[in-house]
């Protein structure tokens, strides 16, 4: 009797709970915000476990390979000129400007490597472009090179009188040698700050720590310092009124020079001539093609006269 009871209460209490609400068959509707971000998550996901081998199909693409050497254009087809020519040309964008103001250059352009060694130097041309370059000389003021370096055209010639000058800033020279003598005290007086900066602290690197200061004034007085940068070396050649065979020998004693050092390096270092280009201050260049002149070319005389 009790068994009955209780299995008719649980009968009741079966019959009068809330009945759970049946999931419905259709499928969800999903807005396109989320299905667009269910699809970026499903390829990042997909990105990650990707094998190399199973791309999308496009080729994977190769790192651009870095050129060893300068670009340098064919000349087949470039317009270029002799060097009357060129200077004709040069001449017109010079008009009205004083002679002395403006200069020729040369550009030597070369094929050689980016990582290899360059060629730096000094030479004295036939035809000496700059001849009013103030010198300062470092030594002893009574010493024999002393005396040597006044007698060859040093403007200031000195030791400690040079560097208290410059140390309170009177640089009053355009170039800067030092005897060997005197290297300790240039060092001593830490003026490498301010001459470093300018290009004129002496250097037994660039020769201009020296032991007879005479004759390094010598080749200084009207020389052309020259460093290849970039696969180009530049030097001023000449003044607007030097006339065209002038021109050609400080050219050809320049380019022999270039030469002879490229001579001194090593066999394993290859560097050749590409180009020469001739500009001035104020005009663009003209690549030359090593002729003197051309049919068309005006006369010496009249490339010789401003």
């Amino acid at each position: 009797m009790a068994s009955r009871t209780k299995l008719l209460s649980q009968l009741d209490l079966a019959l009068t709970r809330p009945s759970r609400p049946r999931r419905s068959l259709q499928p969800q509707c999903l807005s396109w915000q989320q299905l667009r971000c269910a699809s970026r998550s499903t390829s990042a996901n997909a990105a990650k476990y990707r094998r190399k081998d199973q791309g999308s199909g496009q080729k994977s693409k190769k790192k651009k390979k870095q050129r060893s050497t300068f670009v340098q254009y064919d000349l087949a087809n470039a317009d270029q000129f002799s060097l009357c020519d060129a200077m004709r040309y040069i001449r017109a964008f010079e008009v009205g400007r004083p002679p002395m103001s403006a200069k020729y250059e040369v550009h030597v352009k070369m094929r050689t490597q980016k990582s290899g060694p360059t060629i730096r130097n000094r030479m004295q041309l036939p035809h000496p472009v700059k001849t009013d370059v103030r010198i300062c000389v470092i030594c002893p003021p009574d010493s024999k090179h002393a005396q040597d370096a006044k007698k060859a055209g040093a403007s200031v010639v000195g030791e400690d009188s040079v560097l208290e000058a410059i140390k309170d800033g009177r640089i009053e020279f355009d170039r800067c040698i030092c005897h060997a003598d005197s290297l300790q005290k240039l060092n001593k007086a830490n003026v490498g700050r301010i001459l470093g900066p300018k290009g004129l602290m002496p250097s037994a690197k660039t020769g201009t720590v020296v032991k007879e200061a005479g004759s390094s004034v010598k080749s200084m007085v009207g020389g052309a310092a020259y460093r290849e940068k970039l696969g180009v070396v530049r030097v001023a050649i000449g003044q607007l009124g030097f006339n065209p065979e002038e021109m050609q020998r400080n050219i050809k004693a320049f380019i022999g020079n270039i030469k002879k050092d490229m001579g001194l390096m090593s066999d394993n270092i290859q560097k050749e001539i590409h180009e020469v280009v001739l500009s001035s201050t104020n005009s663009p260049g003209f690549s030359l093609n090593g002729e003197f002149s051309s049919p068309t070319s005006p006369s010496t005389k009249e490339l010789s006269t401003l």
